[in-house]
């Protein structure tokens, strides 16, 4: 049984953290500064701060938005870096930029701890269910520590490369998935405005070459107008910045990102930054002036 600390128990970060409990029986330590779900505060001890909760753990799993949320769980003045000691390992599962990644490992490694980047794939319901797909960058041996716990949080986990190759591929992840919610939204809006059954549309894919599992899940969501955030626009959003940047970076073109990220501004302008991702096909239904129904 680990000691394993857990900071960002938000959507996604709680499921993850009540399947290291309900299904490894690890101990689990929590940042009792911010909020902690009920079940959780009777099964977890509660620290001061994230100093505090590395002090106490052997293993730090991070699971927040963004890089600057990153940043400051490790670092800042009552960060993780502050009670970590020689030996204990880091594993940030958020979805942050693969060079920042490089760097906080460097910091961490400095320290006599190794850090694995291990962002997630599958939303709120993969979760939920445990059935993540986990993409790992860091020495091998980390992982190899860090295996059981992943099996207990997804069910596909790759070890991709060195410190910020699971954010490159998170970050490749999150263009496909983004350029699939489009064509779904767009082929469901066409349909509809010529007067199919966007529904009976959908499901007849499903048994073809089209399906998928965004077609599924998402396009369920969109005909039966449920939007409610299992993965938010502007987390999604804040993926596609991270690949184009890396693209201006790297000399390159991703066409097809930057229109999918238009789409997501159009929501985010009509208040939706909060909406599930799928309610992309709103920007397209503003666009077409029709609602899929």
């Amino acid at each position: 049984m680990a000691k394993i600390g857990f900071i960002g128990l938000g959507i996604m970060g709680a499921h993850m953290a009540r399947n290291l409990v309900k299904k490894g029986g690890h101990s689990l330590f929590v940042n009792g500064a911010y909020p902690v779900p009920e079940d959780l505060g009777k099964t977890a001890s509660m620290v001061a701060n994230s100093t505090a909760v590395a002090q106490a753990a052997d293993i730090v799993i991070i699971m927040v938005p963004d890089t600057p949320d990153v940043a400051n769980v490790l670092f800042a003045e009552d960060g993780v870096a502050k009670g970590l000691t020689k030996g204990k390992l880091v594993i940030d599962m958020s979805s942050i930029s693969p060079l920042d990644t490089q760097a906080f490992a460097k910091k961490i490694n400095e320290l006599g701890c190794d850090y694995l980047d291990a962002p997630v794939s599958g939303g709120e319901i993969g979760a939920r269910d445990a059935t993540l797909t986990i993409m790992v960058g860091g020495p091998q041996k980390s992982f190899d520590l860090a295996k059981p716990l992943f099996d207990l949080l997804g069910k596909n986990v790759s070890l991709i490369g060195d410190n910020g190759a699971g954010q490159t591929c998170k970050v490749a992840n999150q263009i496909i998935v983004a350029l699939n919610i489009e064509a779904v939204a767009e082929a469901l809006v066409f349909a509809s405005r010529s007067g199919a059954d966007p529904e009976r549309v959908r499901k007849a894919l499903m048994g073809g070459f089209a399906s998928s599992r965004i077609l599924e899940v998402h396009g369920e969501r969109m005909t039966k107008r449920t939007f409610d955030p299992g993965f938010r626009i502007e987390l999604h959003q804040k993926d596609l910045n991270l690949a184009l940047d890396g693209a201006r970076k790297l000399g390159i073109a991703l066409p097809n990102t930057a229109s999918a990220q238009q789409l997501f501004s159009v929501c985010a302008a009509n208040g939706g930054k909060a909406w599930d991702h799928s309610a992309m096909v709103r920007a397209l239904e503003i666009m077409a002036n029709s609602q899929v129904s």
